[in-house]
């Protein structure tokens, strides 16, 4: 059965796609505004901990337990219920076109720094384009980014929102059905809002950030290992286990560096947030990514999807013929 419902609640993510306007996600990061501008009102250490860690248990346990008893109190029905749950958790075609936009914007053709013909001028406005679109997927500043710069933040926000936005979600509903999608997806989407390093976050956002690297830290190695295996094995196994480390994150630190090894391309560098440039280290092989390599990506998490459910219905059948 969550087989099924995984599968159908993929689909209905294909064919509908996110929400435009009604998302649940949308409606929940309106409420937490509030809760947050209602709560996050001392930025003294420990104060702010335990308020941000108050907001994070309102925001996330009465949901999670809704969903519960809303599976319980529908009893054989309860599967219709879930494939909307997974439905609403996966973004995974949005995802898709989020980094198509990018890909269809950018220059598929170098030009010269200074534009000296009309088109060389439309590419620099397709440039713009292509800089607003990876706006949209990325918290790091765009307005001067170059074509490159571009084409890397869009291929290294695919491959860790790959994990976020639909493996994650699959590997919950598996081991916790809906209650445990909601709590992940709600907590993801907390520490998406308020897990950053500034002085209004640091202390308030923290309990939403480290549930979600709790929440995390199985289902991104999961990825990472799968990102191995659909694409150079060898390259991506060798890049996570030397690279991983020296990412920020512990979790987004193993799916990129596999993944970057996976399609031999480099990511990573310096970027700019909020102003600030920071000296981010390079990881993955030697090879300059391309437009082109937006695709693949794409290619990528569709084949990892696709290998993601050929696992689940082989552990399926495994668990059927032994375990009647």
């Amino acid at each position: 059965m969550a087989l099924l419902v995984i599968s159908l609640g993929l689909l209905l993510d294909q064919w509908l796609g996110e929400p435009k306007r009604y998302h649940p996600l949308v409606g929940f990061g309106n409420f937490a505004n509030q809760v947050e501008q209602r709560f996050n009102r001392d930025q003294e250490l420990s104060t702010a901990f335990f308020l941000g860690l108050t907001a994070t248990f309102i925001l996330i346990v009465p949901l999670s337990l809704a969903g519960y008893l809303i599976s319980s109190e529908l009893g054989p029905y309860s599967w219709i219920f879930s494939i909307l749950v997974v439905y609403s958790a996966v973004g995974f075609k949005s995802l898709i076109e989020h980094s198509e936009r990018v890909y269809n914007a950018l220059p598929k053709k170098v030009f010269n720094a200074i534009p000296k013909n009309a088109t060389e001028l439309a590419s620099e406005k397709n440039l713009d384009q292509a800089r607003y679109a990876v706006s949209l997927m990325v918290s790091r500043n765009t307005e001067k980014m170059s074509q490159a710069e571009i084409t890397s933040a869009s291929i290294e926000s695919s491959l860790e929102n790959g994990c976020d936005s639909t493996f994650a979600v699959l590997f919950w509903f598996l081991i916790g059905g809906v209650p445990m999608v909601i709590c992940y997806r709600l907590t993801n989407t907390l520490d998406a809002m308020w897990g950053y390093r500034t002085k209004r976050f640091e202390f308030f956002g923290k309990s939403a950030a480290k549930l979600d690297d709790v929440l995390n830290y199985i289902p991104a190695r999961i990825t990472a290992l799968f990102y191995a295996i659909c694409g150079n094995s060898r390259q991506a196994l060798d890049c996570w286990r030397t690279q991983a480390r020296s990412l920020a994150s512990p979790n987004g630190g193993p799916v990129m560096t596999s993944g970057a090894g996976s399609l031999n391309i480099r990511l990573g560098g310096p970027a700019s947030y909020q102003g600030e440039r920071l000296d981010k280290p390079f990881f993955g092989t030697d090879i300059t990514p391309q437009v082109g390599d937006i695709a693949r990506t794409n290619k990528l998490l569709g084949l990892t999807l696709l290998t993601w459910l050929a696992a689940i219905a082989l552990v399926t059948a495994i668990h059927t013929t032994f375990y009647r």
